[in-house]
């Protein structure tokens, strides 16, 4: 198989590519090296990957970068929540217009798979129930209860916090920011790709990826890339609310393993299917549990607890990924411990 893998010099992508060679594949990457994610640092693909330096907006690229791929893997985006409204127009460019360049050109040349990278935020808040045991999905928050320090989302019939429950990917979609809008317009258009052309995705649902090589130092990076720059700089990790945000933390290479698990599913999908996959590790982890961790791995400073809040953050999001593990046969291999102790060691 011949591989193209977008966004490939990036976090996860040149970690979908390592796994890829080892197996055998045939990998061709396209990255536009995107400085706010590169940082200046130079792209590590070894000699035997052809690195094609562009951007997947530009059709003329993809045509070249698509001549004898059998499948992509669609990484390349702008992550992250964003600095402010600001980034709107480059989210939804880069996102959702690259998507789209990518799609066509994909028809153009005939190529039948696709894995594309999406993300946990278009569920919005993650699932809950009620005190009598009922799902219920909650608005967003109030600003008088963040400003109050009333972070958990409340039973609007009750008044009571609501209990966390996972979500599972036949549950409503309730993207609320830019960068969520955007992922969920790209799960679209690779079903609307699916349909058009009989081809076959997997929508991969990423939750809270960290890992060697995560990009650092720059306001899009997740936080957990945040927590350990502050902490080489012999800073306490400042954590927002009350620390007590429940994540699911996947390490990259788990990542990587369950895009080449996706990729070994495609053919088994009936044409013109489109299949969206959670892909965590199944361990719940609170944001005060993984600053404290990475405090105690780099004998640095305790976290501090600062109330902050974001209006964009949602409390909780954590998921199932059984879907992934009967009908992919993934699940996450890396322990949080051992995971964070690899990243640790990164400053």
């Amino acid at each position: 198989m011949t591989l193209l893998v977008t966004g490939g010099a990036g976090f996860i992508g040149d970690e979908v590519v390592r796994l890829a060679l080892e197996r055998g594949e045939r990998v061709r990457v396209l990255d536009s090296l995107r400085p706010e994610v590169h940082a200046g640092r130079a792209p590590r693909e070894p000699r035997d990957v052809e690195f094609v330096q562009g951007d997947v907006r530009d059709a003329a690229v993809l045509d070249r970068a698509l001549v004898g791929v059998d499948a992509v893997c669609h990484q390349a985006a702008k992550v992250g929540l964003g600095v402010d409204l600001g980034d709107a127009p480059d989210y939804v460019s880069s996102n959702v217009g690259g998507t789209a360049e990518l799609i066509a050109a994909m028809h153009r040349a005939g190529v039948p798979r696709l894995v594309l990278a999406s993300s946990m935020v278009v569920y919005g808040e993650g699932a809950y129930v009620d005190a009598g045991g009922h799902r219920r999905r909650p608005a967003p928050r109030a600003v008088a209860d963040l400003e109050a320090g009333r972070f958990d989302p409340r039973d609007p019939d009750t008044g009571e916090p609501l209990t966390p429950d996972v979500v599972r990917e036949g549950d409503a979609l309730d993207p609320r920011n830019t960068y969520a809008l955007s992922k969920l317009a790209q799960e679209h258009l690779a079903a609307t790709w699916a349909r058009s052309t009989g081809g076959t995705a997997a929508m991969l649902r990423y939750h809270n990826v960290y890992g060697e090589r995560m990009p650092r130092d720059t306001p899009y990076a997740g936080v957990a890339a945040i927590f350990r720059s502050s902490l080489a700089r012999g800073e306490a990790p400042r954590v927002f609310e009350d620390g007590r945000q429940r994540r699911d933390f996947v390490h990259v290479s788990d990542v990587a393993a369950a895009n080449l698990a996706a990729l070994d599913g495609l053919p088994g999908l009936e044409p013109g299917t489109a299949r969206a996959f959670n892909v965590g590790s199944g361990r719940v982890t609170d944001i005060g549990r993984l600053a404290a961790g990475l405090a105690e791995a780099m004998g640095g400073p305790s976290p501090v607890v600062t109330g902050e809040y974001r209006l964009g953050d949602v409390r909780h999001i954590t998921a199932s990924s059984e879907r992934a593990a009967a009908e992919l046969g993934w699940r996450a291999a890396v322990a949080l411990e051992d995971g964070l102790r690899g990243f640790a060691a990164e400053v």
